[in-house]
């Protein structure tokens, strides 16, 4: 494993981090009534200073991060994979699944990983009250600590849904950076594992955050692979804030403060 990047080394404002904005997606194709798409948000390139999609780094290191779960069959699966080369990633887990499913996010935190919030019913938040996302974040927050003991300190938006007003509000009432990506293979379209393989491996770059979803079986399928052919290629793994240069999250005790 690497040490942390430097703090100072950290692209926070994405319109520095990003070659080119993502494009909106269309809707999942296995589904019967419209869905938010899987994209960056349009005002990505504004630059605001609390957005990570990347960092600026010459070392070969990149952040595997695995949205949607826990998934009572998969995620074991995917962290199998993943102990047996060693390596951390970072799970933006959903608060209601967390609530089934204590035992197995225990798991996660027990093998090393990160656990970060993905709001707890999966909304598309731009749509939300201020309220209405804190609400999302909150239970989430509460349902990590209940189950690990220990709270997220960054989060992810279902769809990458969070314009950047809420992104500011959500940094400054919960200290959350919001946390998107570089590298997206657009697993959920369920294109295979070998081109979920292929675009992860082809696309990867030092101080990348790689998308991927723990609730996609071939996703799952795919890991072997990618992750045998980026070790291969001098790539270490690193959870999200290593990347960006902070204490390690299983080193840190950081409280849940009183709401009003």
């Amino acid at each position: 494993m690497t040490n942390p990047i430097p703090r100072r080394q950290l692209l926070l404002g994405v319109g520095a981090t990003l070659a080119a904005p993502m494009i909106a997606r269309p809707v999942w194709a296995n589904q019967t009534h419209a869905r938010p798409a899987i994209a960056l948000p349009g005002d990505i390139t504004r630059g605001d200073q609390v957005t990570i999609t990347r960092v600026r780094s010459a070392r070969p290191v990149v952040a595997m991060t695995f949205d949607d779960g826990p998934h009572h069959s998969l995620t074991p699966q995917l962290l199998d994979i993943l102990a047996y080369r060693g390596i951390r990633a970072t799970f933006y887990v959903i608060g209601s699944r967390v609530a089934r499913q204590p035992e197995l996010t225990r798991r996660i935190a027990a093998d090393g990983h990160e656990i970060g919030n993905h709001t707890w019913s999966h909304p598309s938040l731009s749509a939300l009250s201020d309220a209405a996302v804190l609400s999302e974040l909150d239970r989430t927050t509460q349902a990590i600590v209940d189950a690990v003991g220990r709270a997220p300190v960054t989060m992810r938006p279902p769809y990458g849904n969070l314009h950047g007003r809420q992104r500011l509000m959500v940094h400054r009432e919960r200290s959350f950076p919001t946390v998107l990506w570089s590298v997206d293979p657009e697993d959920w379209r369920r294109p295979g594992p070998g081109v979920v393989a292929s675009r992860i491996v082809n696309a990867s770059h030092p101080g990348a955050v790689i998308l991927a979803h723990d609730i996609q079986s071939g996703t799952v399928r795919a890991m072997p692979d990618t992750l045998d052919t980026l070790i291969a290629r001098g790539y270490q793994f690193v959870t999200v804030s290593e990347l960006i240069g902070w204490p390690r999250w299983d080193a840190r005790d950081r409280r849940l403060a009183a709401r009003g």
